[in-house]
């Protein structure tokens, strides 16, 4: 009966070490004969639908004002039509079937222009552009719709664009604005970064601001600062003088410095308002 019990065991460890060897075999073959997908690339290593897509700031460069897009109404003008004296221009790169980060932008962007007491069309303009040539301006006057009543300031409809335009004038503006894109197959999707950017009046792109979400504080700096402290009040611009734009951290952080310098002046100021009227009243009482 023993004998018995340990053939059986050395049956079974054998028939163990079979099995063993015929799945690691099995796994070999499968492994050598497996042409699926190649396997995923190291996290740190970028995704091909990645690659090239970024936002290459090109401040103190000119956009070409004279190239031609199709606003929301299907009129066919110049960028040029857009940019008035003493009035900066934010520009926003998106498409508007975008189902994702686009939508995000523009609703960040709504939400602090809400917050912010200038208007578009009176200190500032407002241009949504459409990097995807397949988009008509159907598509952009009901984008446009849609975010003006989010905005809910009557009177905006001039000052904020939706336009369209053909692939090779989305081609040149955005290599001038430094906006890179590409099309993804995958998902048939555009991939691309989020960025407002600020433009002066003549067309000098002034400041990038990255992201969806603003600062409106970060806005109201930015376009007077594009505008050469001529938008807004003397509050605005002893607000630019403050702070100075931060590229690493994306946003404006104010000066110790400069605050220095105006408490400073500011304090000359008032001893020579009270010494003034102190000297002639000396000077009368000598004479």
């Amino acid at each position: 009966m023993k004998l018995s019990g340990l053939v059986s065991f050395i049956l079974i460890f054998q028939c163990m070490i079979s099995y063993a060897d015929n799945l690691s075999n099995g796994s070999t073959a499968m492994r050598e004969e497996y042409t699926g997908k190649e396997p995923l690339k190291p996290a740190a290593e970028m995704p091909d639908e990645l690659v090239g897509v970024k936002i290459e700031e090109k401040l103190g460069q000119t956009i070409d004002l004279n190239l031609k897009v199709t606003n929301e109404k299907g009129e066919v003008v110049a960028l040029s039509s857009f940019f008035h004296a003493h009035k900066p221009v934010i520009l926003s790169p998106v498409y508007f079937s975008c189902p994702g980060l686009c939508n995000f932008h523009l609703n960040g962007l709504t939400d602090t222009l809400k917050q912010v007491d200038w208007t578009p069309g009176n200190q500032f303009e407002v241009v949504a552009f459409s990097f995807d040539a397949r988009e008509k301006p159907e598509i952009a006057s009901k984008k446009k719709d849609s975010y003006l009543k989010v905005y809910g300031r009557p009177g905006t409809s001039e000052g904020w664009h939706f336009v369209t335009a053909d692939q090779a004038t989305i081609t040149a503006l955005t290599q001038q604005l430094g906006f890179n894109f590409k099309w993804n197959e995958k998902v048939q999707e555009w991939s691309h970064a989020s960025a407002a950017i600020v433009v002066s009046p003549e067309g000098k792109i002034s400041r990038y601001l990255h992201g969806i979400q603003f600062e409106p504080r970060d806005v109201k700096l930015a376009l007077n600062e594009a505008a050469n402290g001529k938008v807004g009040n003397i509050v605005d611009s002893v607000m630019l003088y403050c702070f100075k734009y931060d590229r690493h951290q994306s946003k404006y952080g104010l000066q110790v410095y400069r605050v220095m310098q105006l408490a400073g002046a500011l304090t000359v100021a008032i001893f020579a308002i009270w010494l003034i009227p102190v000297i002639i009243r000396a000077k009368r009482e000598n004479s």
